[in-house]
């Protein structure tokens, strides 16, 4: 038998009886599964682990505390025998063999009809990987290879196109805060799976790089005070491609709905009857303050932190923000799209209450080779942004927070 490799198969368990001989690590580690196969599992053993206890109680798994008895296995589909009594496995394989039972043995695989590979799961798929030569098993060996696996489906290096399951549609997916290495799983994943991505310039512009030559790439920046591609025009560009029957990615710089115009952008699409997809992503307004080495909240220095958009100045009648009442907070103020505006903003501030040596930082490019940070006050923000010629995309850090050294203490 040792000569041949073993058949690889699917077992559908769903109210199928499955027995567990053995209430110990192994039968830990494999019992969730086979509940979540939907198995009738019958666990036989005199103890059992903590955590299999609570399977048990909770009324997964049917629990006979004694040890194994020959007429155990009758009318099993499954075993798996994981005790710690060599005679009673020896007996419970032997019974499985006479009943052709399926049978996975823990002590001694050469000696069972059935082997468990190493799995995972990803996205509806069940990755399972056997050893073929068993002159040569090497369980880690054998768990590397379907952890590589499962980690290229999630996160999308290894590119598994849907076909017959796929539908079109559009994914407003959060691309971080410029990392192409923090965006989410699974926005990398959708992502690999394009037909057309449409890209904000703040999006992961390097994870562009590894789309496949026939994905459809659509410039839909929009540069301060320069070129910029309408927001309608965004929205119909995502309605057409979907009716054409391609799965679409809108790839937009952090979180879609912080002042990223996902809602905008879903409403659209509801409208036109298209499916949609949103995947959050990681929000420039903590990982960029984070990544230049500013906790957005520190123990004894600020309990809350507040994120504005600074698109439009404070007395601009267009400005929803209520600076005033922003300037009487202790906490950390994080102000989003306003390096241009910071010199008002910061007047604005210290007119209404807040002192003029409050630290400020501003952090350009953050999470990117290209990041930079800038320090100041708000009594000096506005000429040090000129000084020191910081430019969007910046993200702008009011409070003591800034002055918190790695010790945790401020300096």
């Amino acid at each position: 038998m040792a000569e041949h490799p073993p058949y690889p198969v699917g077992l559908r368990l769903t109210g199928r009886r499955v027995v567990v001989l053995g209430g110990g690590q192994v039968a830990q580690r494999r019992l969730p599964a086979l509940i979540k196969s939907g198995a009738d599992v019958h666990l036989v053993s005199p103890e059992a682990t903590p955590s299999v206890e609570a399977m048990a109680d909770a009324g997964e798994i049917t629990w006979h505390r004694r040890p194994y008895a020959e007429g155990d296995l009758a009318d099993a589909w499954y075993a798996l025998i994981a005790t710690s009594d060599p005679d009673a496995n020896t007996a419970a394989s032997a019974e499985a063999e006479a009943h052709r039972v399926w049978c996975v043995r823990s002590d001694d695989a050469d000696r069972a009809t059935a082997w468990t590979p190493a799995t995972g799961y990803s996205e509806g798929v069940t990755v399972a990987v056997l050893t073929t030569d068993a002159r040569g098993r090497d369980p880690r060996h054998t768990a590397a290879v379907r952890d590589a696996v499962v980690e290229g489906l999630r996160d999308g290096t290894l590119v598994a196109p849907h076909f017959r399951t796929r539908t079109a549609g559009v994914a407003l997916v959060g691309g971080g805060p410029g990392d192409p290495d923090l965006i989410t799983v699974r926005g990398r994943r959708l992502l690999a799976e394009a037909d057309v991505v449409i890209a904000d310039r703040l999006g992961p512009r390097d994870l562009l790089a590894e789309l496949p030559p026939h994905v459809e790439v659509i410039d839909a920046a929009k540069i301060p005070y320069g070129r910029y591609m309408a927001q309608e025009a965004i929205n119909n560009a995502l309605i057409e491609h979907a009716k054409q029957g391609k799965s679409v990615v809108r790839l937009k710089g952090g979180d879609p709905y912080v002042f990223g115009r996902g809602m905008e952008e879903l409403h659209a699409l509801t409208e036109a009857g298209i499916p949609c997809t949103v995947v959050p992503g990681i929000s420039s307004s903590i990982s960029v303050p984070g990544a230049a080495g500013i906790p957005v909240t520190h123990r004894g220095v600020a309990h809350e932190f507040t994120v504005v958009s600074g698109h439009v100045a404070p007395d601009d009648e267009r400005s929803l923000v209520d600076w005033p009442s922003l300037a009487k907070l202790t906490g950390t103020l994080v102000i989003l799209m306003g390096v241009d505006k910071i010199g008002r903003i910061a007047e604005t501030l210290v007119a209404h209450g807040k002192s003029p040596d409050t630290p400020v930082a501003l952090v350009q490019e953050g999470t990117t080779s290209s990041q930079r940070r800038v320090d100041a006050t708000l009594a000096t923000v506005a000429e040090t942004v000129v000084a020191q010629d910081v430019k969007p995309p910046a993200v702008i850090v009011v409070g003591d927070v800034v002055a918190v050294g790695p010790d945790g203490t401020a300096a």
